[in-house]
């Protein structure tokens, strides 16, 4: 028998994850621990395996040509006014963070702008007659974002404005929709939507994106080795690029998706690994783009699809959604959440799952691993999003003939059903939430029926009862504690009294933990935002929705300005933003609109701009004097949750509202005072 030394029997050890260690959440770590006894790797596994590059996390590896990758020296014990580390070509740390952020951001901007450029040509296959399965389901929204899109509504005959017909006016709002990807000419036509003041602050720094594609493109030629080499003039086509994605694919992308399938108003649903049934056929939907899910749900609530899951031994078909497609359907229909990001692999180990229809973006290549090991369908529908592994099934969406594809995907689920095997595992584990706000239920949530207005919200905030705002967005990040810092950053906000505006996965980790529902406000809120919510019904943190609908958030701190007060623009405004635990490029693309918007906005996890410290200082102290945002980091939850407190009160103190006071009834008198300070 060969000696064993420590050697080879460390090779025979498999590093593998810690489940408590590596969710906060108990229905994770059941499901961690039960892979790990079925010998399945996960994210988690792979993270406790591979370390990430301390280089590259601080943004100072350079791989634009292939005399590269130049990794530059760490940045322990440089001085950064006398910084002589350069790549092969000469290229400073400041250029390369500068270069490899703007590529982040390029990225960002490209996923999300290319997930709304696919809803506009769905919708405009719909103003044009050519598909028959989809329908304008709200014709009000559509009336509402023709103006901006210069579409009129009405027409003048005969001395008289008559409304035009509502065919003609879709028609023309997908001209110029999908024109705003691709126009020779101009600006977006949605920046006019922001403040007043922002809009010049962004013509004044030459950052008016011409159109969405341009703007990515220009980065992608900047970044080119030897092209733009001064960091500040990168950040400015950053700016640009990450400006046409916030105001201008994602808000096109959250709109016109409304029009489609129906602006979100609060409903009630469930979240978590729970809502999986042992004797339903279980089809999980995983992506980003609503246009195909949207079918699917449809297809599944089909008497005929029922009927069929029933001949099969079922007792019915019960769908769920994983990241943002998810909250798309949730917000619509109040399909319920069956888990974040980091949760994809888990919900086919519980065995449960029949079929998983994923479209694009965040999605693991290591699902088809996973599907093998069980009965599960995984099914790519997306032409840009194919998988390499031969057990995957790929339908692609037409949306000229959209439910004959859901029905055959929903049909190969119910099929796959008695292919089960005898050991499934469901967790219990799974909570109450309302979903589904959006600025037009907010403006009525507070304001009343039948007088929307963000009056309410505004005097709130003026009164002290409501601290602030916070938009806690993002995704999960394995190498963090899963859900950790979305939670303890989003309770300590509420805390102290500041309403939470969520989206993506931060909205999807609350509602798992609970504080989704109104009776949160009385558990965990300070007493002035309990007040609130508990007259008003709502709960303190409002789920918007998903990544692209970011754009809410933008539109409702917009409203707040609109409605009056002692502020003029979004960076008045005692509001923060926050990614706990981020991941991915379209993160690096938000933050940065919202920065450019006005907005502090502070990232968990890390940054990749620490190796260039005085690119860092530009982002995190330069950027505000131009336009009233900036960039911070905070690992720490308690402190980053703190940071944005801090700021808040600041804004409060610089707008004279820093002592809170009683409420005051409010004359009409009063009224006018505050919309002549608008």
């Amino acid at each position: 028998m060969a000696e064993v030394t420590k050697e080879t029997t460390k090779e025979k050890v498999k590093k593998v994850a810690d489940p408590v260690a590596s969710s906060i959440d108990t229905a994770t770590q059941q499901m961690i621990a039960r892979a790990q006894e079925l010998g399945i790797d996960t994210v988690f596994d792979r993270a406790a395996a591979m370390k990430p590059c301390n280089i590259g996390t601080q943004g100072i590896c350079c791989k634009n040509c292939s005399m590269g990758p130049c990794r530059l020296p760490l940045t322990k014990d440089v001085d950064p006014e006398n910084d002589t580390r350069k790549g092969l070509c000469g290229a400073t740390p400041n250029t390369i963070a500068a270069r490899n952020f703007a590529r982040m951001v390029a990225g960002g901007a490209a996923a999300h702008s290319d997930h709304g450029r696919c809803v506009a040509e769905v919708f405009m296959s719909v103003a044009r007659k050519e598909s028959h399965d989809y329908q304008i389901k709200d014709p009000l929204k559509l009336l509402a974002i023709a103006p901006h899109l210069g579409v009129e509504t009405t027409v003048e005959e005969n001395g008289e404005a008559k409304d035009r017909n509502l065919d003609e006016i879709a028609l023309e709002v997908a001209e110029k929709a999908l024109a705003e990807w691709g126009k020779p000419e101009g600006e977006l036509l949605y920046l006019k939507r922001a403040p007043e003041l922002l809009y010049e602050k962004w013509k004044k720094h030459g950052v008016l994106p011409r159109n969405i594609d341009r703007e990515i493109v220009e980065i992608m030629h900047r970044t080119h080795m030897g092209v733009d080499q001064d960091y500040k003039n990168i950040v400015k086509q950053c700016t640009r690029a990450a400006i046409a994605d916030g105001w201008g694919g994602s808000m096109l992308a959250t709109d016109l998706q409304d029009v489609l399938f129906g602006t979100p108003y609060p409903l009630q649903s469930e979240a978590n690994l729970g809502v999986l049934k042992a004797d339903h056929v279980n089809v999980v939907i995983h992506g980003h783009e609503p246009v195909l899910s949207e079918m699917i749900v449809a297809a599944a609530q089909s008497q005929e699809m029922l009927d069929y899951a029933k001949s099969k031994g079922a007792k019915g078909i019960q769908l769920s959604g994983i990241c943002c497609t998810a909250n798309e359907i949730l917000q619509r229909h109040g399909v319920p959440l069956c888990g974040t990001f980091l949760q994809q692999e888990l919900a086919i180990i519980t065995g449960a799952v029949d079929a998983m229809v994923v479209d694009i973006q965040c999605i693991f290549q290591n699902l088809a691993n996973v599907a093998k090991c069980f009965h599960t369908k995984l099914i790519t529908t997306h032409p840009i999003a194919r998988m390499e592994q031969s057990n995957v099934t790929h339908i692609e969406f037409d949306e000229h003939h959209a439910m004959e594809d859901a029905k055959r995907i929903v049909k190969m689920a119910i099929d796959n059903f008695q292919n089960r095997g005898s050991e499934v595992m469901i967790p219990k584990q799974k909570a109450v939430q309302i979903a589904g706000f959006g600025v037009e239920s907010i403006e009525y949530h507070l304001g009343g029926t039948f007088r929307g207005t963000f009056y309410t919200l505004n005097d709130n905030i003026i009164n002290g009862r409501i601290r602030g705002v916070a938009g806690v967005v993002g995704c999960n990040n394995a190498r963090t504690r899963h859900n950790e810092g979305h939670i303890a950053i989003v309770k300590e906000l509420i805390k102290n009294d500041v309403i939470v505006l969520t989206t993506g996965c931060n909205g999807i980790a609350c509602a798992m933990e609970g504080l989704l529902t109104p009776e949160t406000a009385g558990v965990f809120c300070g007493p002035g935002l309990k007040e609130v919510c508990e007259t008003v019904g709502i709960p303190p943190v409002l789920h918007l929705g998903s990544c692209v609908d970011n754009s809410r958030i933008l539109l409702a701190a917009t409203e707040v300005v609109k409605a009056g007060g002692p502020w003029k623009d979004i960076s008045d405004l005692p509001v923060a933003g926050s990614a706990p635990e981020w991941m991915s490029e379209k993160a690096i693309s938000i933050g940065h609109y919202f920065v450019s918007s006005g907005v502090y906005t502070v990232f968990g996890v890390t940054l990749p701009v620490s190796g260039a410290p005085i690119f860092q200082k530009y982002l995190f102290e330069e950027l505000e004097k131009m336009y009233g945002g900036k960039w911070d980091l905070e690992a720490d939850p308690i402190k980053h949750a703190q940071k944005m407190i801090a700021h808040i009160d600041a804004k409060r103190k610089a707008l004279g509202i820093d002592k809170a006071r009683e409420r005051q009834l409010m004359d009409m008198a009063d009224r006018m005072k505050l919309e002549a300070t608008a």
